[in-house]
């Protein structure tokens, strides 16, 4: 159904009811796409990615209008970038559904098997979820990776993307919603929640007996809002605010690679290091060289005390420094004087997403990977690889931070459910 469709329903029976028939639409289409095979999902997938890359024209001429919206906004280059798709974005995300789409169904697979003693046979199978709403602002490219998670992993899916992207995440649904119905999967396995209003999103955080999962992808008033009036189970990730600490002894031509990407690579997503940690004793040697590059790839720094002394005209850092998820070209510097410090900053300031060391001591590198309680923790590596196709899931529908029921990098895996099967020959219980 498209935008205007979408909008004139909107007005004449209201959104309550508008929402309320498409959380309906998707339940139904999720109890069959349960049992469609796994060729004919792959089969969907691929037509979807090359619906993408024939709309290519078409899905830049949407785009393009809502990247005017974010200018007149005055909305951060590093915002907008998130924004923008490219000949390379729109392949990227059809190579993103082909990827899926080679990927081993987990729907089906048997996890364990167990007899007991009375001859009873005891298994657990993944089962899809069922019915999964996503709520999500700017990058467009959710849209594509969300719906083919979703669908190999037989769920079906309700999408809610934010006005900054409204035209293109309506132009890049239907030409999904499009393809998989010309395959075989079921009408209303795809749902899209155009109208912008923010009640569209109260109203669907009511349908617990339509929906099972929503995931969460924003900023931390859209993530507070969902949490805190949400009766349907929440995935989420409230901030990336991510650090990288440069340990006594550490390679520092290599620590310089790694802070330098883990920032500058691409500063407006979730696993761009936003803090970088320095041990005192390397401090001297690492910050003029590392800041001077920063600087001329346009990074604002701001420092402690510590590191305005060695480096005089880095600006004052806040406490509130060492809480913001700055999605730009800004990075808070801390001196601190072991890796305890260190953990202890991490632990404090951060939103348990990716943490990361560069050491050369084993013994540091397992403490690190031991206390630091975030989703991912890599020693020696840039923070930028916490994403589904970087670790080999295929593509994501988000990076959870919290513990249940699913952490880091949700992929198909994530989301299935499990439920026990039992095989018997006649047994009652005495």
């Amino acid at each position: 159904m498209n935008r205007k469709n979408d909008f004139e329903r909107g007005l004449t029976m209201g959104i309550k009811e508008m929402v309320l028939e498409k959380a309906k639409g998707a339940k139904k289409a999720a109890r069959i796409l349960a049992g469609v095979s796994s060729a004919v999902k792959n089969k969907a997938l691929m037509a979807m990615a090359d619906g993408l890359v024939d709309a290519t024209e078409e899905l830049k001429r949407e785009n393009e209008k809502d990247l005017k919206y974010a200018q007149t906004k005055g909305l951060s280059s590093a915002l907008i970038d998130r924004l923008a798709l490219t000949d390379k974005r729109i392949d990227a995300m059809a190579s993103g559904l082909r990827e899926i789409a080679a990927l081993p169904d987990p729907v089906g697979e048997v996890t364990r098997m167990w007899r007991r003693p009375n001859g009873l046979q005891i298994g657990k199978i993944r089962v899809p979820i069922g019915v999964i709403g996503i709520i999500y602002e700017s990058r467009p490219n959710v849209t594509a990776d969300a719906v083919g998670l979703c669908l190999k992993s037989g769920n079906a899916i309700i999408l809610r993307g934010g006005s900054e992207a409204i035209n293109s995440n309506v132009a890049i649904a239907k030409i999904l919603m499009q393809a998989a119905t010309a395959v075989g999967l079921p009408e209303g396995c795809i749902q899209q929640i155009d109208i912008t209003d923010r009640q569209a999103v109260m109203e669907m955080l009511k349908l617990d007996e339509y929906i099972d999962l929503i995931v969460a992808r924003g900023g931390l008033d859209l993530i507070r809002t969902i949490t805190e009036n949400s009766t349907i189970p929440v995935a989420k990730h409230a901030a990336g605010i991510c650090h990288t600490y440069v340990d006594v002894g550490a390679d520092l031509e290599m620590a310089e690679e790694i802070c330098f990407n883990a920032k500058v690579q691409r500063p407006g997503v979730c696993n761009a290091m936003e803090t970088m940690l320095v041990h005192k004793d390397v401090a001297e040697e690492f910050l003029p060289r590392m800041i001077r590059r920063f600087r001329e790839a346009n990074v604002e720094i701001r420092g402690c005390p510590q590191v305005r002394k060695i480096v005089p005209d880095v600006a004052e850092a806040t406490e509130e420094d060492w809480r913001t998820e700055y999605l730009d070209l800004i990075l808070s510097v801390r001196v601190v004087k072991d890796i305890d410090a260190a953990i202890d900053h991490i632990m404090t300031y951060g939103s348990n997403h990716s943490d990361a060391i560069v050491t050369k001591d084993y013994q540091r590198a397992h403490k690190f990977l031991k206390e630091v309680d975030s989703a991912a923790v890599y020693v020696n590596a840039s923070t930028r690889f916490t994403d589904g196709n970087e670790f080999g899931l295929g593509a994501e529908l988000g990076i959870s931070t919290q513990k249940l029921h699913s952490r880091g990098p949700m992929g198909l895996e994530d989301l299935t459910s499990q439920k026990f099967i039992i095989f018997g020959s006649g047994q009652i219980r005495e």
